[in-house]
């Protein structure tokens, strides 16, 4: 388990300059990991946990945990606007917008179903910081479910500082955070659950 900070690439990215990643950081401290070791990513603006296995088996564990939807996930955010409701539900097909890669849209004759769940926790000066537990794992689904508007399904709301679906400038980085992984361990099968505090 890795508590991955924002800028951080999830896994080596194209170029030399791009090598830095969770995934390299942890082989250099487990060289004797073996077979790939990256079960889930998170978006490289995203801070918050990630699990990653040290062997095959594991691998093998973890992936199934995370394709069949046994994981617990939790996302804290600070969205840019008051949301007026207190929670509710997400259901918007995503599917990569290819002349604007790597950003996604919103697609109903090809996109893949997504959804999430989303609670209010706070409203302060403008803001609205909430919790996002996302049934599905889609690329950008946070960012793209919570900037779509209201009267599209949306939440209404783009995420704090968000860099391609809304004003970075308006934040120090985006305020979206991984703050609750839970899993069953792969050996065991005992119910594992992590937490980490947003730094925002």
């Amino acid at each position: 388990m890795v508590d991955k900070p924002t800028g951080l690439l999830s896994v080596p990215g194209r170029g030399e300059h791009k090598r830095d990643s969770v995934v390299t950081r942890v082989l250099a401290l487990y060289p004797t990991a073996t077979g790939s070791i990256s079960v889930h990513r998170l978006d490289q603006d995203t801070s918050g946990l990630m699990v990653l296995a040290l062997n095959p088996q594991a691998h093998r564990a973890l992936s199934r945990q995370f394709m069949h939807r046994k994981t617990g996930k939790r996302y804290e955010a600070l969205l840019d606007g008051e949301v007026t409701d207190d929670e509710g539900k997400v259901e918007l097909p995503l599917i990569v917008d290819w002349p604007n890669r790597p950003r996604q849209m919103v697609c109903y004759e090809r996109g893949k179903p997504a959804q999430t769940l989303w609670r209010v926790v706070d409203r302060a000066d403008g803001r609205t910081r909430v919790d996002f537990r996302p049934v599905t794992g889609r690329t950008h689904q946070l960012r793209v479910h919570s900037v779509t508007p209201r009267d599209r399904g949306g939440i209404g709301a783009p995420i704090l500082g968000d860099p391609l679906y809304s004003d970075p400038i308006r934040a120090p980085r985006l305020m979206l955070h991984a703050a609750m992984l839970a899993f069953f361990e792969p050996l065991t099968g005992e119910w594992l659950k992590f937490e980490s505090a947003a730094p925002f």
